[in-house]
């Protein structure tokens, strides 16, 4: 079996596909998993729509959460970094613009282009959005001291900045990592 070359830093991809996976590694996937579950059972999606007291499918919460993580952004970057295709962030901005969620505003970089922004209608949604799931998560973690709240906090933007980092494909020989 070869080791990681220091200056790439990757794997071969057949190292990575007959390598076992650490039982840790393992029990956070399994954890992960089942946060995905419960997070995107349609009851769930429900329930967060009736507290924050909005209507809107879970496609549209996403679009709307990850604009509101950031700058106005064009509707291609949208679609990459919600990993989608771009015909369907098209048509879900149509819907959210016609709903007062969002708008479009020229690209100052190129004015041909436009961006898509938040409007106020849809910076409150978010917040309503994002204050009935906070409630709901403090009620769950209530037990948590605030250490741990942060120690949790810290190791999951920890591990999400890595997985943005890391290509992982499942394509092809094996898998295989890239840096980003």
């Amino acid at each position: 079996m070869s080791t990681p070359s220091p200056a790439s830093g990757s794997v071969p991809a057949a190292d990575h596909a007959s390598a076992p996976a650490s039982k840790d590694v393992v029990e956070i996937e399994r954890a992960l998993n089942r946060i995905v579950y419960l997070t995107g059972r349609v009851r769930q999606h429900e329930r967060l729509m009736a507290l924050a007291g909005v209507s809107l499918d879970r496609a549209a919460v996403a679009l709307l959460r990850q604009i509101a993580d950031s700058e106005p952004m064009r509707p291609g970057e949208l679609a990459a970094r919600l990993a989608v295709e771009a015909s369907h962030v098209t048509r879900q901005v149509q819907q959210l613009q016609k709903g007062g969620y969002l708008t479009r505003v020229p690209d100052p970089d190129d004015r041909r282009a436009q961006r898509i922004q938040l409007t106020a209608a849809g910076q409150e949604a978010i917040d309503r959005i994002r204050m009935a799931s906070c409630r709901g998560m403090e009620v769950a973690l209530a037990h948590w001291s605030p250490e741990e709240l942060r120690q949790l906090s810290t190791l999951f933007h920890r591990m999400v900045d890595d997985f943005l980092r890391t290509d992982i494909t499942l394509e092809g020989e094996g898998a295989s990592s890239q840096p980003a």
